[in-house]
């Protein structure tokens, strides 16, 4: 209840709940199963305000293209960093054409939502 309206960072919910930095952490993911399923107001996170429930569309679209853009950077840096290399050396290997295409796909969709 400490995170609403104001939010709570880290170490404030660490010291609120008693547990660890891992503890929270997937406690949050486990809450935010429960928070689906019931329908209630979704948990966020914003580097100003920490962790915090909210209903506002504005703060959500926010959080969303927040963490599309995180995720299309975690798709990258493999294909950039790996696969493409990869590719480079053996560029008739059918499975990484494949993962290529398939990772090439998912770049673009999170592209497009971005």
């Amino acid at each position: 209840m400490q995170a609403r309206p104001a939010g709570l960072h880290m170490p404030q919910l660490m010291r609120a709940t008693e547990l660890t930095r891992s503890q929270v952490q997937w406690g949050m993911v486990m809450m935010r199963g429960i928070i689906t399923k019931k329908g209630w107001p979704l948990v966020i996170y914003t580097r100003a305000d920490g962790y915090q429930f909210t209903a506002d569309p504005n703060e959500l679209e926010n959080y969303e293209m927040a963490r599309v853009h995180v995720l299309l950077t975690e798709v990258r840096r493999p294909i950039t960093g790996t696969i493409a290399l990869h590719a480079a050396l053996d560029p008739e290997d059918k499975r990484v054409r494949h993962i290529v295409a398939q990772l090439d796909s998912v770049e673009s969709t999170l592209g497009l939502i971005a």
